[in-house]
């Protein structure tokens, strides 16, 4: 089974629909039930992601003009870590003039921006700097995690970029990394979870004090949600202005259990988002599904699974937005990449939207329009607050299993911690009548 921790002009669609993308973002964490937001990963077709150093602004107008041609209303972006703090205590003014130059794509396209910024891992490859956490007997790099010197000039570059875009009006927020808990191994950058919770902790604080009011996260990915490694549920539900998904048949451990076209699979980020609120303490908490794409699946199969898995997602009432994993294929030109990540885009590389893309750009168009379906969760599984593998890998289904036995007995759990169940004011608040099964 394959794991991302061991592979080392715009379109005639939805016209009518841009006009909800215009105005820019007031409050992001302000959440509509039956109107969720949807937007896309922006990855560039020209250099990928390595356009950072060889900027080209057309390129990038182009392909927001693209996005934002499907309806979309916001993109999520990548800042590699290296380029952008290449030193301790450097930051590339290039690649922050870059950043602006982006934000006002963005802002001529009527997009919004979340932007993530430490990122030493995307796409199954490492980018991280040299001077974090180098080969053993060598330099003089700290743990990403719990050196002081270290989280410093993370806080400087989170900083520096407050400084650039904080204060543009298509500036969401910050996700301050992107899967970081991947880097969380003994041979690099090693922490314990409650190490790992307060370096969350603290740098959510600090994009709070360097950029207040906005939308700030952590974008883990599905790790700290299966097992007891990296984070703890309790600190991902409760920290940032929302609790992130990255939701994939493939890196998920759905193909473990099942086929990519059992009803299973259509279920997979509908159970996370369930998984993830029951940890929240406070239930006007969003999640946000901040990732998710087509894996392991055949081209023509995709829309149909996009389609059901969105529907399936709005339906818990609990999504503040769907990011699809991604906007753009990448160019076969840029090599290193696994085969599967070259071709999840919704847009090809001329621009033109693919039958994924046309698909979602039409869901997307009609649940703005009409809103979503939201089910009523009346009965519910209880499961241990604490009790998963306390590795990385595989993901531990154990919880997942029997909430996906219960959805093909037609059943659409609700999900509630042990530590609630007694809780009769705490299940009322969930519309909650029936516990229907207790994992042990």
């Amino acid at each position: 089974m394959i794991s991302r921790r061991n592979f080392a002009k715009g379109s005639a669609l939805g016209a009518g629909a841009l006009l909800a993308a215009r105005t820019p973002l007031l409050h992001a964490a302000a959440h509509d039930t039956k109107h969720p937001r949807f937007g896309v990963n922006y990855v560039p077709r020209r250099r990928w992601w390595y356009c950072w150093l060889d900027w080209d602004r057309q390129s990038v107008r182009d392909d927001l003009s693209g996005v934002a041609g499907l309806g979309m209303d916001h993109i999520r972006i990548q800042c590699l870590w290296p380029l952008f703090q290449p030193g301790i205590a450097t930051v590339s003014d290039r690649s922050l003039a870059n950043l602006a130059s982006l934000l006002d794509a963005a802002d001529e396209a009527g997009l919004d921006v979340q932007v993530t910024v430490l990122n030493g891992w995307m796409s199954g490859l490492q980018f991280m700097p040299a001077w974090v956490a180098p080969l053993a007997g060598f330099g003089k790099g700290g743990n990403l995690f719990t050196d002081g010197k270290v989280v410093e000039a993370e806080k400087l570059l989170l900083h520096r970029i407050a400084e650039t875009v904080g204060g543009h009006r298509r500036f969401m927020g910050f996700d301050i990394a992107n899967e970081v808990d991947v880097l969380m191994n003994p041979q690099s950058n090693p922490a314990t979870m409650s190490e790992g919770d307060a370096w969350a902790r603290e740098m959510l604080a600090y994009c709070d004090e360097i950029a207040p009011g906005k939308f700030h996260v952590n974008g883990i990915d599905h790790v700290p949600w299966f097992n007891d490694f990296g984070f703890s549920r309790e600190q991902a539900a409760t920290t940032g202005h929302a609790s992130v998904i990255h939701s994939y048949t493939l890196f998920d451990g759905l193909l473990q259990h099942y086929k990519y076209s059992d009803p299973a699979a259509v279920h997979l980020a509908e159970y996370e988002v369930e998984l993830a609120y029951a940890y929240h303490t406070n239930l006007q908490r969003r999640v946000w599904v901040e990732e998710t794409g087509a894996t392991a699946m055949p081209v023509s199969y995709m829309p149909e699974f996009m389609e059901r898995s969105v529907r399936n997602i709005v339906a818990t009432g609990k999504a503040w937005g769907v990011t699809w994993w991604c906007s753009h294929d990448i160019d076969p030109a840029v090599q290193g990449f696994d085969d599967g990540e070259y071709h999840m885009g919704l847009l090809d590389l001329a621009n033109r939207p693919k039958p994924l893309g046309k698909k979602f750009a039409e869901l997307a168009a009609e649940i703005r329009r009409q809103g979503a379906e939201v089910i009523p969760r009346t009965k519910a599984m209880v499961i241990p607050d604490r009790g998963l593998s306390t590795e990385a890998w595989p993901p531990d289904w154990k919880y997942a299993l029997p909430f996906m036995q219960l959805t093909a007995k037609g059943v659409r759990p609700a999900i509630v911690l042990e530590s609630r169940a007694g809780d009769a004011e705490y299940l009322k608040a969930r519309g909650i009548a029936e516990i229907v099964l207790r994992v042990s």
